[in-house]
């Protein structure tokens, strides 16, 4: 497509979506509105000072210690994520998604919560130990690299390594101030596009979903992809104005809520045909909660950005019900895989990064609109994962970042040695945010979309 045609197009999609809730799909349900509250109370039992003080607990004494012990490569800078969860590493091999998810991390807790210059540091040189290998024109980095910088691998076959490369840079970027590397990041999306746009674009991406036998599904619109763009093309537009980046916004948020959503059986398709239809094999039984769950709340911030209340209201009903159908009734949590809707067949492990992205989308449900359900919703799965993923009782002070679907010891020390170096800092410190944005208004919700 055209570029003017394609800039063209996303922002009629724009002025449609903002202004057109049936366009959306969107219904004003008893469930939206339920038990509103002006004041927030308590959350989970705490008051929300003992919420902050326990996620700035989490981040502040726990993960970021460990993490400059064990992780955080101080001579050759980046991070060596393939390390135990009591500190023994298993490999030194580095890896661009961890590298670009580090960077991010570093970079927002300098400039959101501590400028302490040694975080900013460590942001710095693992850019730097990335930089040094960037491939020229529409080529993709390397997925590994040895400890040094040496690739071990070709170009990657998927854009989400390059995509999280460009969030760091916008983090950095808001951090220094420096607008050469926003530059940066936008050049890495629009590269990111044109190869998520060919036509062959990565065949295999079924079998990452369904397994090895999947049949290929070149040219696949993956619902994942936007969720990644619309968070970075979110995190740009709040540093400055950009019409190319507002049209990429604009093309992530009719995607996910136009296409990806099946109203058949009220979810959303994790691959979709390359023109956006959906396929009519078995793809089309093919439901990700977990992405859903994360993106959803993407999308809430994205909605908060533009003052959208159509937006807000429709991303806050799917993640529920997304939620709902995921939930694993008998032992508690959420399903992150759900391979086949009419045969209901889940992937019965549990990572802990969805159910951490169920309490980072309650907390701004809550923020805004203090729903009872959502405030039920953060207790049940903010008691669960503090009973269940919490490694304090071994000795060390990660959490687990997946097991079976009991969440046990040992069926998790079985798994490759692994930190998780995005998902779970991430969930503390857009928490922690929004606890203190609540704080801020002494308890009472934004009534942003009043």
């Amino acid at each position: 497509m055209k570029r003017r045609n394609f800039l063209a197009g996303a922002i009629a999609a724009r002025s449609v979506l903002a202004c057109n809730p049936a366009v959306m799909e969107f219904r004003e349900s008893p469930q939206s509105a339920d038990q509103r509250v002006e004041t927030i109370g308590r959350l989970a039992g705490h008051s929300l000072e003992q919420v902050r003080d326990q996620l700035r607990k989490d981040l502040f004494d726990d993960f970021l210690p460990f993490m400059d012990k064990y992780v955080v490569d101080h001579q050759y800078g980046g991070f060596m994520c393939d390390t135990g969860y009591d500190g023994t590493r298993g490999d030194e091999k580095k890896f661009d998604w961890f590298e670009g998810r580090g960077i991010w991390v570093y970079s927002f807790i300098y400039g959101h919560f501590e400028r302490d210059p040694r975080y900013l540091e460590v942001a710095r040189r693992s850019l730097e130990f990335v930089l040094k290998n960037e491939p020229s024109g529409d080529v993709l980095w390397a997925r590994q690299f040895t400890r040094e910088g040496k690739p071990l691998t070709g170009p990657d076959s998927e854009i989400y390594g390059d995509l999280f490369i460009a969030e760091g840079l916008t983090a950095y970027a808001s951090a220094t101030g420096a607008p050469a590397h926003l530059d940066h990041a936008k050049r890495l999306m629009q590269k990111c596009l044109r190869i998520y746009d060919r036509p062959d674009y990565n065949p295999p991406i079924g079998r990452t979903y369904l397994g090895p036998d999947a049949p290929l599904f070149p040219g696949a619109r993956i619902q994942g992809a936007w969720m990644v763009l619309i968070r970075l093309a979110t995190q740009m537009l709040e540093q400055r104005p950009d019409s190319e980046i507002e049209a990429v916004a604009d093309r992530c948020v009719e995607a996910i809520i136009r296409y990806h959503y099946n109203p058949e059986f009220g979810l959303n398709n994790e691959l979709l045909n390359h023109d956006l239809s959906r396929p009519a094999n078995l793809y089309a039984q093919l439901v990700y909660p977990g992405h859903t769950v994360e993106v959803s709340w993407m999308l809430l911030e994205e909605a908060v950005r533009r003052k959208d209340k159509f937006l807000f209201q429709t991303a806050a009903e799917r993640f529920r019900r997304h939620v709902e159908v995921a939930k694993d009734r008998v032992y508690g949590g959420v399903f992150h895989d759900l391979k086949d809707v009419d045969q209901n067949i889940f992937t019965m492990g549990k990572v802990l990064w969805v159910q951490e992205e169920v309490l980072t989308g309650t907390l701004l449900v809550i923020e805004h609109t203090g729903a009872q359900w959502a405030k039920d919703l953060f207790q049940e799965m903010y008691e669960y994962v503090r009973s269940k993923y919490l490694l304090k009782a071994h000795g060390s002070s990660l959490w687990m970042y997946q097991s079976d679907r009991k969440v046990s010891f040992e069926e998790f020390i079985k798994l490759p040695k692994r930190v998780e170096n995005y998902h779970h800092p991430r969930h503390l410190m857009l928490s922690l945010l929004a606890v203190e944005r609540m704080i801020q208004r002494s308890g009472r919700i934004s009534n942003l979309f009043a």
